[in-house]
């Protein structure tokens, strides 16, 4: 292997640098930005992640050879950091040292990938020599060094829609058995698990035979047995579940789900549970399934629509990678699985999310490539397997509309159970807005005139039925007509110059003109969504309410008149009415009965504009606006209280369910926490656990109160940060209620963090997905991170690389409509505190993982409210310190930390 002869260049805050192509020469030399984007625009150079670069540069016309490009095409669905350390590991070449020494890496791994295609144990050649023929077509930068270097195959390779493997079908699952778990066998389950030299975790072990409770038979009807465990950090919750799960599904022969919020632990626990399953049963079949939305899955047709010229530049090279991709992918999961984070970014577009089904649109059978389907492969494989790991939202829409009753989940365990309501209140929420309106438009019309893609209506979708059952066809010709009414493509534009067309279009404009007439802001928040009450509406606004609600009921009758056609075609079905085709009509079918429902939920919304409120629910109007620019407007509704219809319609008909999380009670209070699991709307009282921190926080960790950083003053909060961080040497993490604020604290001190050795990354500024920018946290101990909520929870950062977390202040809940609703109803200040204490409690859980983490959360707030403090764990140390006080505190935790690094380090050598 050598090093590839063309110019290198690599840019970070700390400033440039360029490796001419002669490796002979004097090597890498620093530049100015000018001089980078000069070179960057004269010839194509080796890069590493082209849109970070040019956010570095402020260049945002930066092209060049990309060495993740290369990656993604020579190691589709293998896993690498997208920075120089990241991937030098993944090609086994020595780090960078320094940012000028990233010039010669890129060099030295664009050799090693390039050496890899002429070796013949390249283990992902086979599509590669016909994905670079459709490559080079297209001028990829990259293609023109690959070809010589992959030998055309003897044989034609086959097309990656013949190469996947297809599913098959299964005969249905009986009923699991009755049986009850005995806490002898669960514990000897724990230990098989855990591995027989392992620790002894009592309060594992008393976990594991808490949960395996929620598994004994029900004994009524409608009364599932329901467990709340809160379990500390550090208590091993992950096998203390699947212990008794496994037990469960080895001895029933059931499924049972496990649902969480985030990718992250889905990620995790799909690791763990190799330890109680094989990778594949003696038949074949998977006992464990990841399970996500379908909007999460690579679309077949999508693809192959963008592969025959539905994309074009840069979005069919990513297109062709995503297709050497999928050949390679483990479950299709484009969103979180195996496919790289970082890949979509680097194309700037939204090719990523065009290539899966976010509009519902899947013809099912009526796909030539369904047999094939990543989505119906992972569907049928969760009926028969021990274990489905889903999230909260999917598990609740299965439970509410599931296509097949036998893979609706009756035994789930709800780990980060504290997300419960939030799933609830987001996934029984009805929203009618611009954006939802048009969807539907097309889903039922089909594409607009200009509009290209692979997008169909109804009469394209059902076209055998239109042509066989006049009944049906007269009824898709009407919803078709009804749809009209609903915005079209520039409804946003003609709305903002007051040309609405169409009942929902004067409704939508009607909505923007109310909440601009009640804005009281004054302007303050004009990179910020507004909203107002649906209450004291004009007789005006009530009328075009009304017009618009009788527009959506000519459209959902026919819509109602075509399920019954479809269901009487099922019941006594025509000759030619095979297999495939009357499951696209069941599928067709559970569409319609989705969109009717989306239909009265609206009429229902609608029906409310001007009359009384409805003490269930929470309506208001909103324009949705980022960067002072609008996206959506509409009219929203939430029940108060989201775990109503969570109770009715997950936890009645489950037979048991346990809700699990470290941040479960407020404090000593469970009264809250079982108000918040819906078992008291169906009468059940739930079971309570509670399983303390192993953790010795009075050694590992101290709260740190930062008294004199004044609120609103942004030069003295990014100071503050600057100097946490660079007394900490990096290992940060920095929480955000506010992205304007990170952005500006961001803007002021990243370039003199870099010039020190200390990289800083952010959300909202970089562009990366959040997986990739704690990949990337998590590789290098001297970076730092700055974000918001999605970093709150989920980031499991063991060990050197978190050292520190600061909040930039107390959490305060945003004062929205529907939060000052549910603040009167459930008891003022006191549901603001339990929020902010939660909050807190999760923040304070990124910062020690396990036994040997050490380190300070610091919160800049001159005046936190002592009633907040009992949110970190017992016996935690809590100062309230000035700001030099805070440094000299961590900067004693940061010089024993660097000292035990060396002694580690001499120790290896």
């Amino acid at each position: 292997m050598s090093a590839l002869p063309l110019s290198a260049l690599h840019a970070s805050h700390g400033g440039c640098w360029l490796r001419e192509k002669d490796l002979t020469g004097t090597g890498t030399r620093a530049i100015s930005k000018g001089e980078a984007v000069m070179a960057a625009a004269d010839t194509p150079l080796l890069i590493l992640n082209a849109p970070l670069l040019a956010t570095r540069l402020g260049y945002p016309d930066l092209s060049g050879l990309d060495l993740l490009e290369l990656y993604a095409f020579v190691h589709p669905a293998r896993f690498v950091v997208p920075t120089p350390k990241g991937l030098a590991h993944a090609l086994d070449l020595t780090p960078p040292e320094n940012d000028a020494d990233v010039p010669r890496l890129l060099q030295d791994a664009a050799g090693a990938l390039l050496a890899m295609c002429e070796n013949g144990a390249w283990s992902e050649r086979e599509g590669a020599w016909t994905a670079l023929q459709s490559l080079t077509r297209m001028r990829w930068p990259w293609a023109s060094l690959l070809t010589g270097r992959i030998r055309k195959p003897e044989r034609a390779e086959r097309w990656l829609f013949t190469r996947l493997p297809e599913w098959e079908e299964t005969p249905e699952v009986p009923q699991p058995r009755q049986v009850v778990l005995e806490d002898g066998e669960v514990l000897q389950r724990l230990e098989k698990l855990t591995g027989s030299t392992a620790e002894q975790r009592p309060g594992q072990r008393a976990y594991a035979v808490e949960t395996a409770h929620a598994f004994a038979p029900r004994e009524r009807s409608g009364h599932p047995h329901v467990l709340l465990a809160q379990a500390g950090t550090g208590i091993g919750k992950t096998l203390g579940y699947l212990a008794p799960t496994s037990l469960w599904t080895e001895k029933a022969g059931g499924t049972v789900w496990v649902s969480t919020y985030t990718k992250a632990l889905q990620r995790q626990l799909r690791q763990e549970s190799r330890r109680a399953w094989p990778e594949r049963r003696a038949d074949g079949s998977r006992p464990v399934v990841v399970r996500k939305g379908r909007e999460n899955y690579l679309c077949l047709l999508n693809l192959e629509d963008a592969l025959q010229g539905g994309f074009n530049g840069r979005a069919a090279i990513l297109a062709q990678l995503v297709a050497r991709w999928a050949a390679y992918s483990q479950d299709g999961d484009m969103i979180g699985g195996d496919l790289p984070g970082w890949l979509g970014t680097l194309f700037r577009q939204r090719g990523i999310a065009a290539l899966t089904d976010r509009r519902g649109e899947c013809v099912y059978a009526g796909c030539p490539h369904y047999r094939k389907c990543f989505i119906e492969r992972a569907t049928r494989a969760s009926v028969g397997a021990d274990l489905v790991i889903g999230n909260h939202a999917l598990v609740m829409v299965n439970a509410a509309r599931g296509r097949d009753q036998a893979s609706r989940p009756t035994r789930v365990v709800f780990d980060e159970g504290h997300h419960v309501f939030d799933a609830a209140d987001s996934t029984f929420a009805a929203a009618l807005t611009g954006a939802e309106a048009i969807e539907l438009r097309r889903w039922v019309i089909g594409p607009e005139k200009a509009s290209k893609g692979r997008r169909r209506g109804l009469s394209a979708r059902l076209a055998d039925v239109a042509s066989y059952d006049e009944a049906g066809a007269k009824a898709i010709t009407d919803a078709r007509a009804a749809a009209e009414a609903l915005p079209g493509d520039g409804w946003m534009q003609r709305i903002a110059e007051n040309a609405a067309s169409g009942p929902l279009e004067e409704l939508l404009s009607a909505v923007r003109t109310t909440v601009y007439a009640r804005d009281e802001s004054g302007g303050q928040e004009a990179g910020y969504g507004l909203e107002t009450e649906a209450a004291g509406l004009e007789g005006a606004f009530v009328e075009i309410a009304q017009a618009a609600r009788m527009a959506l009921a000519e459209l959902r009758q026919p819509l109602i008149r075509l399920g019954m056609r479809l269901e009487a075609l099922l019941e006594e079905p025509p000759d030619w009415l095979d297999g495939p085709g009357r499951a696209r009509i069941e599928g067709a079918r559970h569409s319609l009965t989705w969109r009717v429902d989306t239909l009265v939920a609206w009429e229902a919304l609608l029906d409310r504009m001007g009359g009384p409120a409805d003490p269930e629910y929470v309506d208001w109007l909103a324009v949705d606006r980022s960067e002072a620019r609008e996206f959506d407007i509409g009219i929203h509704r939430r029940w108060l209280d989201p775990m109503k219809p969570f109770a009715r319609v997950v936890l009645e008909p489950a037979h048991g369910v346990v809700m699990t999380s470290a941040t479960l009670r407020d404090g000593d209070d469970w009264a809250k926490a079982i108000a918040r699991s819906g078992a008291t709307e169906i009468e059940v009282m739930p079971r309570l656990s509670i399983h303390q921190s192993p953790f010795d926080y009075a050694q590992q960790a101290e709260v740190l109160i930062v008294t004199d950083v004044p609120k609103g003053d942004i030069p003295a909060l990014s100071a503050a940060f600057g100097r946490l961080i660079e007394t900490s040497r990096g290992g940060v993490l920095g929480l955000f209620t506010a992205i304007r604020r990170l952005r500006a604290v961001y803007g002021r001190i990243a370039d003199r963090l870099a010039r020190g050795g200390l990289p800083l990354y952010a959300q909202h500024v970089d562009p990366i997905d959040t997986g990739t920018l704690v990949d990337i946290f998590r590789d290098d101990p001297a970076a730092s991170l700055l974000g918001t909520d999605a970093l709150r929870d989920g980031v499991d950062v063991q060990g050197d690389s978190l050292r520190l977390v600061v909040m930039e202040q107390v959490p305060w809940p945003r004062p929205t409509i529907l939060h000052r609703a549910r603040r009167m109803a459930n008891g003022g200040s006191a549901y603001d505190d339990t929020l902010i204490r939660a909050k807190l409690a999760q923040a304070f859980g990124r910062l020690i993982r396990s036994r040997e983490d050490r380190g300070h959360f610091v919160v800049l707030s001159p005046a936190f409210p002592s009633r907040l403090l009992s949110a970190f764990p017992a016996g935690t140390p809590i100062r309230r310190v000035t700001l030099e006080e805070a440094l000299q505190r961590v900067a004693g935790h940061a010089q024993g930390a660097a000292a035990d690094r060396a002694e580690d380090s001499q120790s290896l050598s």
